[in-house]
Order: C-alpha cells, then structure tokens, then sequence
C-alpha cells in the first residue's frame, strides 16, 4: 500500500515546495512557512507535490492550492490529501473549509465529489485578473462527524 503523507514545510523545503508551487512569491512564502500554512506532500517519502492554505475571514480554512504532479494523479492521491488536511483542520477545531476553482477548470469536478458545495462565483471581468468565473466552493465538517446535532456551523 502507498504511503501518503502531508509534511509541514521547513526552511530547508522551500526549493522542493517552489518546484510545485509557482504563485507565491518568496516573501509570501517564508509567511506561510512561520504560519504553518503549507505542506509538501510525499508518495512513499517523495515528494510529488504542495498543499497551502490561508484563513477567510481569518477564521475559515479556505484551500488556495492543491498540486499533484502529473505522473501521480488519477491514482486517488488528491482525495486521500485532502482527507488528511480536513482531518488535520478539523483537529483545530475548525467547522467549515472553503476553496475555489475557475469555472473552465476540471478540478471543480474533484471537490464536488468530496462534498464541496458550490455557493458562488467572483467575476474578474473587466480587471487584471481577467479569467473565468471562479466558483466558491464549502464544505461543512459536519460530514467528519466535528459538529453535533444543534450546533451552529461558524461558532464565533
């Protein structure tokens, strides 16, 4: 059985992480690295691509970037991932995560299969971001079991 596993990022790790990720620039990243907000993820202890995050609201986990390099996906990696991260985010306590995906990109597909519902869409038209519309997507943690009948979703 393959061995997954999400490793927290050190400073020694940037150069792998960078090699996966190429949207942060370093100064964000080093930020990301004391906020504990990003992971490589390992294949049988080779690394094969990143995860990071950042807090909506400061205080929903919103996924910004799940990258599995081309040779390991379709293997179920991405879902077994993000299993570990929900897992993870839900042992802080958190009881709803969020992310998005363009409109025009597959991977919309991936989360709705993983209970992601999509709530709305951003549209850049007309800015620098100019790209298709991007789909807001959450997913309740009550599905993991986190909240108890009567509990409120975003406890304050």
């Amino acid at each position: 059985m393959d061995n997954i596993e999400l490793r927290e990022l050190g400073q020694s790790d940037k150069s792998i992480y960078t090699s996966f990720d190429k949207h942060l620039l370093p100064e964000e990243l080093d930020i990301k690295i004391i906020e504990k907000r990003v992971r490589l993820i390992f294949l049988n202890h080779r690394p094969i691509g990143a995860l990071r995050w950042s807090l909506f609201w400061d205080e929903i986990p919103f996924l910004n970037l799940i990258y599995i390099d081309e040779d390991s996906r379709g293997m179920g990696i991405g879902r077994q991932v993000l299993r570990l991260w929900e897992d993870e985010m839900q042992s802080f306590g958190y009881k709803m995560l969020m992310s998005s995906t363009q409109s025009d990109e597959e991977a919309q597909h991936f989360f709705r299969k993983l209970d992601y519902i999509e709530k709305g869409t951003i549209d850049f038209d007309g800015t620098p971001f100019e790209q298709a519309a991007e789909l807001i997507l959450m997913k309740n943690l009550s599905s993991h079991g986190l909240i108890l009948e009567g509990e409120r979703v975003n406890e304050a």
